[in-house]
């Protein structure tokens, strides 16, 4: 007989769901992950299940905001206007935003447009 599957809460979970992505989308599910400190599985049901996520703190979820942010703010010093950035960048934008205020952060302040000048006049000289 074999034995049932138990999560870390003791709740036995004898069905398996399984489904395919692209390394694209496992990618991006693996960083939504790691910003809210859940497991895989937990994070996935409470997305299916129209759930809230709710961030943990910790060094772990830090340092996960940090490389995504610095992911991020590589693409938008990429961008030329605001209105090139696609859907799924500005995406991205709002949960990490939403991450930092949930961890009691506010973005720091971008300094995007000095770099901007620095390069127009670069392009005219």
């Amino acid at each position: 007989m074999r034995a049932k599957a138990q999560d870390g809460a003791g709740r036995v979970r004898p069905v398996t769901i399984g489904f395919r992505v692209t390394r694209e989308q496992n990618a991006e599910i693996d960083e939504l992950v790691a910003i809210t400190g859940m497991t895989k599985q937990d994070y996935i049901v409470s997305r299916l299940m129209d759930r809230s996520i709710v961030v943990t703190p910790n060094a772990r979820v830090q340092q996960a905001l940090a490389r995504r942010m610095d992911r991020i703010y590589a693409e938008l010093r990429r961008v030329e206007r605001a209105g090139d950035i696609p859907a799924d960048l500005r995406a991205s934008i709002d949960t990490i935003a939403e991450a930092f205020a949930a961890l009691g952060h506010e973005p720091a302040d971008s300094d995007s447009e000095d770099e901007r000048a620095v390069i127009v006049e670069m392009e005219r000289s």
